[in-house]
């Protein structure tokens, strides 16, 4: 997973300013969607939605979880949600997760709590590449529940050079491997870079306008060069045919990035905050040079990976995603279905081509737009198409109410 990366942020993608040739070969060896979607608009909110297989509003985390301790750093995963690495390790696979957290900075959210035998990375939305400071100067580097002063680099190739020593020393068995960049989030730092955090608060420096759109490419540069090296050591140890790879980002590029012809960036619930680049490569297992055209959420990749290794969700439990693997491996098509949003205050969701746009908290117009024929969401037929309009409120409604009526409270400071 790559974290804020934009639409347009891959050449696979049409970028034409950053060069990211092992995205591509994994793309022309698998499948490329077209119509992808983060189940957030941020950080948090996405990867609990990942893990869960569940919109993360049942989780309790619709929002960031701030490293500032005046907003909500004490909220996290809670221990009642069932992720994905819990149901895999239960199935006999070897779990590990290297790279951002972004689900509880306690030390009873840390990952190896929550289904990981492995972890090693930040707890934080962000630390700087080199120092390994959160936004607020504290340490934020960990070797499972325990945070690792001696270890230093930069932080794209530490993520990647754990996660291909677990797979290497993982080959005889079946794993399972989280590997959760902090590419190209913020700080704006290169591998040449050095370090602008201080411990205990405040910048020592930060990245200048001129130099960030630089950083931006070296950073998604060194980031694509892990994932070829992930790929090679696959080969290496003769599991390429045997290992199911999925790429995607969480959200949306901000400002500093690019989501191509769409409307809107991080955060925002027009298209530029969630529709994000995603592909999905098993050599002989799916078709090769393929172009995926479906809407499909992140929270779909639970169920998929849970069918794929023939694992188990406890009985009772309801996921939110649907299975990919007919889609994946036969090209069929997914049952018609609706995907919905929701984040400050604005909720959205989507039926077939259509999209509905809405804001709660302040009287703003009803949106409505047919993404088949308007992607960029530029012209608004909701006046056009009141009937439409009034259902798809009615349905945003009553999945608002059920997702309230299940969520696992957040607690109280």
């Amino acid at each position: 997973m790559a974290d804020d990366l934009g639409y347009g942020d891959l050449s696979c993608y049409g970028s034409q300013n950053c060069n990211t040739p092992h995205l591509d070969r994994l793309a022309a060896n698998g499948i490329r969607f077209t119509d992808f979607h983060s189940s957030g608009a941020v950080c948090s909110p996405t990867r609990a939605g990942l893990l869960t297989g569940r919109y993360q509003q049942r989780a309790g985390i619709d929002g960031v979880v701030y490293a500032n301790p005046k907003k909500n750093r004490h909220h996290g995963l809670q221990k009642n949600e069932i992720t994905l690495a819990q149901c895999l390790q239960d199935a006999g696979y070897q779990t590990g997760m290297f790279g951002k957290w972004h689900l509880g900075y306690q030390r009873q959210y840390n990952p190896t709590f929550r289904g990981f035998q492995q972890f090693v990375g930040y707890v934080s939305g962000n630390v700087d590449y080199f120092a390994h400071l959160d936004g607020t100067g504290v340490f934020d580097w960990w070797h499972n529940a325990e945070l690792n002063r001696e270890e230093q680099g930069y932080v794209t190739h530490l993520i990647n050079d754990h996660a291909v020593e677990f797979i290497r020393q993982q080959q005889e068995k079946p794993f399972f491997v989280y590997i959760a960049h902090e590419a190209v989030h913020s700080p704006y730092q290169g591998p040449h870079d050095q370090p602008m955090r201080k411990e205990g608060g405040g910048d020592i420096k930060s990245a200048k306008r001129k130099d960030i759109a630089n950083a931006y490419c070296e950073m998604n540069t060194e980031m694509d060069k892990g994932i070829g090296q992930i790929v090679d050591v696959l080969k290496e140890v003769n599991l390429t045919e045997k290992t199911f790879i999925f790429f995607l980002s969480d959200n949306g590029a901000n400002k500093n990035g690019s989501n191509g012809k769409l409307r809107g960036f991080k955060g925002s619930l027009w298209e530029g905050g969630h529709r994000v680049p995603a592909i999905a490569c098993w050599p002989g297992r799916i078709p090769e040079g393929t172009v995926c055209d479906e809407p499909v959420i992140s929270i779909d990749l639970m169920p998929t990976i849970l069918e794929l290794a023939n694992a188990k969700i406890p009985a009772g439990h309801k996921l939110d995603g649907v299975s990919l693997v007919s889609l994946l491996k036969d090209g069929k098509s997914l049952v018609p279905r609706q995907i919905f949003w929701e984040y400050n205050g604005k909720s959205a969701m989507r039926q077939g081509h259509w999209k509905l746009v809405m804001n709660q908290t302040r009287k703003e117009p009803i949106e409505l737009y047919d993404l088949t024929r308007d992607m960029s969401e530029s012209k608004n037929l909701a006046d056009n198409q009141p009937q439409r309009v009034q259902q798809m409120q009615s349905a945003l409604a009553a999945w608002k109410s059920d997702v309230q009526k299940t969520a696992t409270p957040q607690p109280e400071k």
